[in-house]
């Protein structure tokens, strides 16, 4: 049986829980991996990827619900989602990629109570036994390399 290390997941699964959304509160949403801030929404880094280079693009307002976003919103959302699937083409030469959003529990979403798009790239193979099976991703580069590489981009 293969044994795989991943330090970083640690904080998250000993640490404190804190009270509050993750996109709007200060003391929540890491800095360290927003890679670029427009006038109505932001990228960051997801800190837990699916693979590597997973972004999400996100409002600023604390909005639930598509439906509740506002066309300036909507227009920002679609247009950074572009940018970064560009970005991430030419970062790292991906072969496809899921676009998407998850709106409400029921559909998947984390953090139901504020909308984000999600672009992750995504290679042959990526999606292999190790996820199958043993329920484990495996991440090949270490995020903070994956943010400075897309830092530049932006």
């Amino acid at each position: 049986m293969d044994t795989i290390i991943a330090p970083g997941r640690i904080k998250y699964i000993t640490g404190e829980k804190k009270e509050g959304c993750i996109f709007c509160a200060d003391s929540l949403r890491d800095e360290r991996l927003m890679l670029h801030k427009g006038k109505h929404c932001f990228v960051i880094m997801n800190k837990y990827p699916y693979t590597s280079g997973h972004l999400m693009v996100v409002p600023y307002r604390h909005i639930a619900d598509i439906a509740d976003a506002s066309t300036e919103e909507l227009m920002e959302l679609m247009n950074l989602t572009g940018r970064a699937v560009d970005i991430l083409r030419k970062a790292f030469n991906p072969e496809g990629f899921n676009v998407g959003m998850n709106l409400g529990k029921a559909a998947g979403a984390g953090v139901d109570e504020h909308m984000h798009m999600h672009v992750v790239p995504r290679w042959f193979g990526d999606t292999n036994f190790v996820t199958v099976l043993g329920e484990v991703r495996v991440i090949p580069e270490e995020i903070e390399k994956t943010r400075d590489l897309l830092k530049s981009f932006f």
